[in-house]
């Protein structure tokens, strides 16, 4: 860290949340609001880009005013402003990226734009003050993979979905079951009252395809499965819901550790030094997952460090964290930066 405290504001419109936050580099969150989009989404089952991104116009400068009052500070008391620069919306990522150049321009502030992923992926780093290296698996509802976080600015990925990220299949399933947007934790919660075992849904590329990356994930086929599942009974009961539920989130369970295993013992085999399994992402809120998880992470003598589940989903604490690590690395942005609907970790 720098000798100076440093304090930031985040900025965070990748998707259908607005959010806004001041975080200081000593990791004391002294704001950290989030205004979902959810009323405005839900007639239409899933998040709706134009919608978004005007939902974002209209609260923005409220939000960081109101996230400046509540952590007592001013413009010019912050040491720079972090905002997601993508990948995300390119509507919504272009508010917040707007935004923030201005702020930066007139009040003469670094400009930084954080990679979302990166967000998430240093998350742990604002809660747990963890070392590097770390393992981290990245789960949400856009994203899922398996990488080792070196440092703030150096991610290695070892394994990413071929086919639908796993929020993706929590909130299609949920959709076919009925559940409005996002779905996931109305499964996570009918699935404590379900059967696990009594819908034998594949887990796809567990056990070894040789032709496939033991890091890599699928769960195209396991969406289908259900679908096919759900559509063989003509009417579900309440009972019948609970144990699909509960027998989908427990195929993803063995997916997610199968994957976790696998990248673990590769870096046992590499004789990496990590002390840490990190989950993150909005699935990380499941608590299901992350037991299954911990049990892995026990295994394998490494810690299991999840963030708080607030901390999960999207929110601009985390952007502003990845801005005060960047801004430790010297790093800033200019403000010619073009906003990315896509950015993988391994380009930063």
């Amino acid at each position: 860290m720098l000798d100076k405290c440093m304090i930031i504001l985040g900025i965070e419109t990748s998707c259908d949340d607005t959010a806004a936050a001041v975080v200081t580099s000593d990791r004391v969150i002294k704001s950290n609001i989030v205004r979902t989009q959810s009323t405005e989404h839900l007639p239409f089952g899933g998040v709706v880009p134009e919608i978004a991104a005007r939902a974002h116009i209209e609260v923005l400068d409220q939000l960081i005013k109101n996230a400046l009052d509540q952590a007592n500070v001013t413009f010019k008391e912050l040491d720079g402003i972090a905002v997601t620069g993508g990948p995300g919306l390119i509507g919504g990522v272009i508010v917040g990226v707007m935004m923030a150049k201005a702020i930066a321009a007139v009040h003469n502030l670094p400009f930084l734009a954080v990679n979302h992923l990166a967000g998430h992926a240093l998350t742990a780093r604002l809660t747990n003050d963890l070392e590097f290296p770390y393992l981290l698996l990245l789960v949400s509802g856009g994203h899922c993979q398996i990488l080792i976080v070196h440092g703030a600015n150096h991610f290695q990925l070892l394994g990413t979905t071929i086919d639908d990220a796993v929020g993706e299949a929590f909130d299609k399933i949920g959709k076919l079951l009925g559940f409005s947007y996002p779905a996931g934790p109305q499964i996570e919660s009918l699935a404590k009252n379900g059967n696990p075992k009594r819908f034998p849904f594949p887990r796809p590329l567990v056990g070894g395809v040789k032709q496939t990356s033991p890091y890599a994930f699928s769960f195209s086929g396991l969406k289908t499965a259900v679908r096919t599942c759900i559509q063989k009974h003509l009417s579900l009961t309440c009972k019948d819901k609970a144990d699909i539920c509960a027998s989908f989130q427990a195929a993803v369970g063995d997916v997610l550790s199968d994957r976790c295993h696998n990248a673990l013992k590769w870096c046992e085999d590499k004789k990496l030094p990590l002390q840490s399994l990190v989950v993150a992402g909005g699935v990380a809120a499941n608590e299901y997952l992350r037991k299954r998880l911990t049990l892995i992470a026990n295994e394998h003598n490494v810690n299991f460090v999840a963030p708080p589940v607030a901390l999960c989903t999207d929110n601009a604490a985390m952007i502003a964290w990845a801005g005060i690590e960047r801004l430790n690395l010297g790093l800033s942005d200019g403000l010619d930066f073009a906003p990315r609907p896509r950015w993988s970790l391994e380009e930063i």
